[in-house]
């Protein structure tokens, strides 16, 4: 199995709902922890990169995608 690339700013979906009900988290601090940020209720969350990379499924809108949007 390749491993799983994202980057910095990435909107991935996750395996599991946060509480408020919505999958989708934005990447906002990348290192030995990675700090994601529920899309629906902007609460963030600092987990390890292995647990990250076990319960992350895939790479919904990249980096470049989103600053498209935004400019």
């Amino acid at each position: 199995m390749e491993p799983k690339k994202f980057e910095l700013g990435d909107i991935v979906q996750m395996k599991k709902q946060h509480p408020c009900g919505t999958n989708e988290m934005e990447i906002i601090r990348m290192g030995m922890d990675i700090r994601i940020k529920c899309v629906g209720c902007k609460h963030s969350v600092l987990i390890p990169r292995a647990k990250f990379e076990k319960n992350m499924k895939k790479v919904l809108r990249s980096k470049e995608t989103n600053e498209g949007e935004e400019g």
